[in-house]
């Protein structure tokens, strides 16, 4: 597919993953006229009338569907219904009306919280069904996986080009910093950089620290999807990531160096870890659409920091 002569909204455009997706497609040739993106202060992405409304008044030919409501553990844990229904909402009436209107192509960002709590390391596109995922975050990470079924069905029955993609989590400038709603990499970064403006002794940490994430930076993410769009168009759902992982313990000691910390980490165990281990068998996308990660993680987690030390007073 080539990007630069389709008309594509990008729902969630305005986010992080989403400005940096429009600079992606930007690069590819995409015009700005034709890059569209519904804001949620004009669009209620889960009313029905509100999707249709995107429909007719942008008339895409390609929707590339980001948005979600999501937040770390703590997050997850205080609004499981509404992270179910909102995120089931925006996907189902988006999919729906793509097939009334015979959009060409439809891209679904997915979620690794949609993978079983004990997948085996590193986890397979293959293993998505083989248990129930971690429970903390498991009402948001089954109605996306709900959207893969849907998008599988419907090119099944209508001939629908959907195509599902499983970011890992992603950090990188320009990330949510909010503490009661980012995700770790983030809210480990506040944690120390105030602490050290403070002169504070001890940083509180959740959980035991003995988890490991993949983290998958968000201009590498851009590209991912971007490639996947012009050039993949199967049913098979896809793992984007950089193919590595990290004890929390380890990205919270880089952290602490990073930011010049001097102080104690308390690790608070009453908290959770949520999933135990989480890193990509990424070969999928490297053989499907040519995908790999580009960006080293301490660079990454340089550049997340100083984005951070300037922008966090704006």
């Amino acid at each position: 597919m080539d990007l630069s002569t389709e008309r594509i909204v990008v729902t969630g455009g305005a986010g992080f993953l989403g400005r940096y997706l429009q600079r992606e497609l930007r690069s590819r040739g995409v015009q700005s006229e034709n890059l569209l993106v519904p804001h949620i202060e004009d669009y209620d992405l889960t009313s029905e009338a509100d999707v249709v409304r995107v429909y007719e008044e942008m008339e895409p030919s390609v929707v590339i569907h980001l948005a979600a409501e999501v937040g770390g553990i703590g997050a997850n844990q205080e609004n499981p219904g509404r992270f179910f229904y909102a995120n089931m909402a925006m996907g189902l009436h988006l999919i729906e009306h793509a097939r009334i209107r015979g959009v060409k192509k439809f891209v679904q960002a997915g979620t690794i919280c949609a993978y079983p709590k004990f997948t085996p390391v590193p986890f397979k596109e293959e293993d998505l069904w083989n248990g129930y995922p971690e429970e903390t975050n498991a009402p948001y990470g089954i109605a996306k996986k709900a959207l893969l079924v849907m998008l599988q069905a419907y090119r099944q029955q209508y001939g629908l080009n959907g195509i599902f993609l499983l970011p890992v989590n992603l950090y990188g400038p320009g990330d949510n910093f909010d503490l009661q709603t980012s995700h770790v990499i983030p809210a480990l970064i506040r944690k120390f950089c105030t602490a050290v403006e403070r002169d504070e002794e001890k940083v509180v940490i959740w959980g035991t620290g003995s988890a490991s994430r993949e983290f998958f930076y968000v201009k590498d993410a851009a590209r991912a999807i971007a490639m996947a769009t012009e050039k993949y168009d199967g049913p098979d759902p896809v793992n984007l990531g950089a193919g590595f992982e990290i004890t929390i313990k380890d990205l919270v000691e880089k952290i602490k160096d990073l930011t010049g910390f001097q102080g104690e980490i308390i690790w608070d165990t009453s908290k959770p870890d949520g999933q135990p281990r989480r890193r990509l068998d990424t070969s999928r996308a490297k053989q499907l659409f040519d995908f790999e990660a580009h960006m080293p993680f301490d660079e990454g987690l340089r550049q997340t920091i100083e984005w951070w030390k300037a922008n966090q007073d704006k």
